[in-house]
């Protein structure tokens, strides 16, 4: 079972999912449930919030803040209509300052 943030609601991504340093695959379809049980229907630009468990070594919740894109890649990541460019502050651990 996942674990779940507890700063706020959060939509659950695979940070090993990566197509750049900064940009996560989302979602395949226009909708994504969060942490909190709600369907967030997503758009172009619009701010979200990601977490992703991190069971080795530290059995920790990551979290990153960013906007959503549309997938522009044609490779291997294609089925995937949806993307989050990670802001500046990047991916880090629940309650870890950066």
């Amino acid at each position: 079972m996942k674990r779940r943030p507890k700063d706020r609601p959060r939509i659950y991504v695979d940070f090993n999912e990566m197509l750049d340093k900064d940009l996560v695959l989302l979602a395949r379809a226009d909708s994504k449930t969060d942490s909190s049980g709600q369907e967030v229907q997503l758009f172009e630009g619009m701010p979200v919030h990601l977490y992703s468990d991190d069971v080795e070594p530290h059995d920790a919740i990551l979290i990153a803040d960013g906007k959503v894109e549309q997938n522009v890649d044609t490779g291997w990541s294609a089925e995937v209509k949806w993307c989050c460019r990670i802001d500046a502050v990047g991916i880090r651990e629940e309650g870890r300052d950066t």
